[in-house]
């Protein structure tokens, strides 16, 4: 199996969950994912969907864009611009309204209107 360009990703959940002293069986719970499914990220041999990369930073209490951005599904943003796609995504993240899958869905729409659906190919294929 060839590696995906993902080594940063999984590299920096491992840290992440090293520091938080999280087992991977743990964070594989958290995030309703497998044990073996998450390892596969950490070792950068799967890249998750948007959805994933959002529970597995709520499990670990980081940033979802930190790892969207590491993931390869956005791009960091500089600039003057008001409205930029880390606080739209911190905006649904922060919804107490929302339920989680809600959470999920709303990110992925909102990606594929930013055009960044072809990173996350796994939520479109169930679409088709």
């Amino acid at each position: 199996m060839s590696k995906l360009p993902l080594p940063d990703l999984g590299a920096y959940l491992r840290e992440q969950r090293e520091n938080a002293q999280l087992s991977l069986r743990q964070l594989a719970e958290m995030a309703g994912v497998s044990n073996p499914y998450l390892s596969q990220i950490e070792r950068g041999l799967k890249r998750p969907s948007a959805e994933i990369l959002q529970q597995i930073a709520k499990g670990l209490q980081v940033s979802a864009e930190s790892l969207y951005i590491r993931a390869g599904i956005l791009d960091e943003r500089v600039g003057d611009d008001p409205v930029t796609a880390p606080d739209v995504l911190t905006a649904i993240a922060a919804d107490p309204v929302l339920t989680d899958r809600q959470r999920g869905v709303l990110v992925e729409i909102y990606l594929s209107f930013v055009g960044t659906a072809a990173a996350t190919p796994d939520v479109t294929q169930k679409e088709k």
